[in-house]
């Protein structure tokens, strides 16, 4: 049987002051169900509370050590890797009062959970993990809420601006097999989005090829461009109203952005989508209440890797959204 606790090899003192606190310095023992993972990763369970920012910087300055040797962010760790974890100092205000007042309410939105993972309903404007200027995402927070869970990692993202279902792993076993499932196409993954115009096509299939660009000031952008990586998106009308259409949206790759991006190449951009969106057709959505993107992952279904059993969670549309489709279903009764 593998040992699923981690052993703690060597601990150094530790120090105060206003606020901040310095984690002790720590020599762990990979265990065989950590084995495989990125030491980023690795080093976010156990430096909770901390930015990911500040987990590459002691990772490039060379202050993390595994077996003794420097390692770069890319390193798998194996079973059996003795890792240095270095002193850090952490604010020790919860994270919670950085990111907003919901997320002290983090455990209401846990929709599913057994021993091996938990699925939430992610709501919009919230990042799932810290990085780029973002102190805590939802990830760290979750983890600073359960000290004592061994092991707790995302099993897929949503764009910051897109809520409904979020997978989190519980085991490392689990996230391997979650994994394999999403390369395999074996998980569906269903959104429903709200898109410029009266939708005529039916069922449609998009496969145009996504690639990341950066613009001028660090703005990531995705475009379409033929030496990109495959993506298919499949779209069906739910309801057509008289400027905008609800469609359900079956993702069958996970490239970032790829809804929006392919949604707005067929000319039925997504509302509240400043990016890849139409201004005057998202001005026309605010003035019906709506403040973010309509864009929500509303069912996600795979097999539980321990039981073999069919998993299906599904999370309605949040008050806003459905607001605004009760609002364009009035103009049309007018």
């Amino acid at each position: 049987m593998p040992c699923l606790k981690n052993k703690v090899l060597a601990i150094e003192m530790s120090s105060a002051a206003d606020k901040q606190v310095t984690s002790q310095v720590r020599l762990i023992e990979v265990t065989r169900e950590e084995a495989g993972q990125r030491i980023d990763n690795f080093l976010s369970r156990h430096l909770k509370g901390v930015p990911r920012s500040k987990i590459y910087r002691i990772l490039r300055r060379g202050e993390v050590r595994v077996n003794s040797g420097r390692i770069p962010p890319s390193y798998k760790i194996k079973a059996g890797d003795r890792v240095r974890i270095p002193p850090v100092r952490v604010a020790t205000e919860q994270p919670a009062t950085v990111a907003g007042n919901w997320l002290a309410d983090i455990e209401a939105r846990v929709v599913f959970e057994n021993p091996r993972l938990l699925v939430i309903d992610k709501p919009s404007g919230i990042a799932v993990h810290g990085g780029s200027g973002i102190s805590h995402g939802i990830i760290e927070v979750l983890r600073a809420r359960r000290p004592d869970a061994p092991y707790l990692e995302l099993v897929h993202r949503l764009d910051r601006d897109t809520s409904g279902c979020l997978i989190i792993a519980k085991r490392r076993s689990t996230l391997r097999a979650l994994h394999a499932q999403l390369r395999d196409g074996q998980m569906t993954k269903r959104y429903l989005a709200l898109v410029r115009g009266r939708w005529t096509d039916g069922r449609r299939r998009v496969t145009e090829a996504l690639k990341k660009n950066r613009l001028q000031g660090g703005e990531r952008v995705v475009r379409i461009e033929a030496d990109g990586k495959p993506a298919e998106t499949v779209f069906r009308p739910v309801s057509v109203y008289d400027v905008a259409s609800l469609v359900e949206v079956d993702l069958h790759t996970g490239r970032t952005h790829q809804i929006r991006v392919h949604a707005a190449h067929i000319d039925y951009p997504l509302a509240g989508d400043s990016r890849y969106g139409d201004a005057e057709f998202n001005r026309t959505m605010k003035t019906l209440g709506l403040r973010r993107l309509f864009l929500h992952a509303h069912l996600i279904e795979f097999t539980d890797p321990a039981g073999g059993e069919v998993l299906t969670v599904s999370t309605p549309l949040d008050d806003e959204l459905k607001r605004v489709l009760d609002k364009l279903e009035r103009k049309i009764d007018e």
